[in-house]
């Protein structure tokens, strides 16, 4: 009697072909994408830096927490995004060359808005530096990039864009020497990284001028993790059942979990130079967080918990860029206390969070109540019908 293998039985039912077509949004995604700007706030809020719960901190250098995937995710998200926006709009008539002036629009908004945040601290705290880089600067130029090889290459073309991406950073890092440092120095002072940006950018660097962890060259495997995401935004929007593309995003994402680890003994996973194993590890486990939403709010409909997220992903950049302008301006407002001037953030923990918790506690309750604020916005915002298109 002949017996089918797992893959063999998985072969014949995408054999099958169309079973169910995409056609409605994909509540999941909105969901997947509000679950991580709320991570992006809170992690970037802590009530006190000097009191903070191990998952809310970015691992020191080579090695992740849980804080350290929320970026990754978010442009694995761009991504997929893009593969069902540029779809549908093609659809509907629209040619390479509006799409990619679209993308060009919209990249340097997005890089403008970035800059511009960046530069509120500039006209309010004397001999502070404009950083260059930044977040929503990231996003920018990943966005447009990525943007570019989808619309004039194939699917071949951006497979061979991520390969060339990842081994290739992975060459220039560990191949390139680094006067002073050699070739394969992986340190903050000693990376190829850190040393093209204090060679362009010295003053305006995130870390005491020495490094920024949205450096230029450590764009290029920061475009893969994006273009990964286009990749599951096309198996999204094909015409097989749910559940099979289920079962591959939760296949490609242990495969990617696995191989991330693997490379990390050679090529450490690091968030701040967005090693090609950290792109790696970070796609397969964005892979597998959007397939457990896939499941829980498309496949089972089990939406009530989802809707405060659904709603914040639907104006994303948004509220976190407005979420980055408030906290800017908590440290620049200040109120007097006590004879003396502080800002307005450190009156509000001291007097309503620090009494009531630890120091850890408190300082995550601050963070949790400034998530929940812009959930609420969320939610207002959805409720009067309002989608801010960045």
């Amino acid at each position: 009697m002949a017996t089918t293998t797992a893959s063999e039985k998985l072969s014949q039912e995408l054999s099958q072909g169309p079973a169910e077509s995409v056609s409605t949004r994909l509540v999941s995604l909105d969901v997947f994408r509000g679950l991580t700007i709320a991570g992006m706030i809170l992690v970037n809020n802590a009530g006190d830096w000097e009191h903070v719960y191990w998952p809310l901190e970015h691992a020191p250098w080579h090695g992740w927490t849980p804080t350290d995937l929320v970026f990754p995710f978010f442009l694995f998200i761009v991504g997929v995004s893009m593969s069902l926006s540029f779809a549908a709009r093609q659809a509907k008539g629209a040619t390479q060359s509006s799409l990619l002036a679209h993308s060009v629009k919209r990249s340097l908004l997005i890089f403008a808005i970035g800059l511009a945040l960046n530069a509120v601290p500039v006209f309010f705290v004397p001999g502070h530096h404009l950083r260059i880089y930044g977040v929503l600067q990231r996003i920018a130029i990943v966005y447009l990039v990525s943007s570019m090889v989808v619309l004039y290459l194939g699917r071949a073309g951006r497979l061979i864009t991520i390969l060339a991406c990842l081994f290739g950073y992975w060459a220039a890092l560990m191949l390139i020497p680094v006067p002073g440092f050699g070739a394969g120095n992986l340190t903050m002072n000693g990376n190829l990284v850190g040393f093209i940006d204090r060679k362009l950018l010295y003053e305006h660097l995130w870390i005491e001028h020495r490094f920024d962890p949205e450096g230029l060259l450590s764009n290029i495997p920061a475009v893969a993790t994006c273009l990964v995401g286009v990749f599951v935004g096309d198996l999204l929007r094909a015409s097989y059942s749910a559940m099979i593309k289920l079962r591959w995003l939760i296949i490609a994402g242990v495969l990617g979990l696995v191989l991330g680890k693997i490379w990390d003994l050679s090529f450490p996973i690091n968030k701040n130079l967005w090693t090609s194993s950290y792109v790696i590890f970070t796609a397969g486990f964005a892979m597998v967080m959007l397939g457990i939403c896939y499941w829980l709010v498309d496949i089972k409909r089990w939406r009530g918990w989802s809707r405060p997220f659904q709603f914040m992903g639907m104006n994303p950049l948004a509220l976190y860029a407005l979420s980055m302008l408030v906290a800017e301006f908590s440290y620049i407002v200040r109120v007097r206390f006590q004879g003396r001037m502080i800002p307005l953030k450190v009156y509000i923990f001291d007097q309503f969070y620090r009494p009531i918790a630890s120091p850890d506690a408190a300082s995550a309750l601050y963070g949790l109540t400034y998530v929940l604020t812009f959930l609420i916005l969320g939610w207002i915002l959805y409720r009067q019908k309002i989608f801010i298109r960045v």
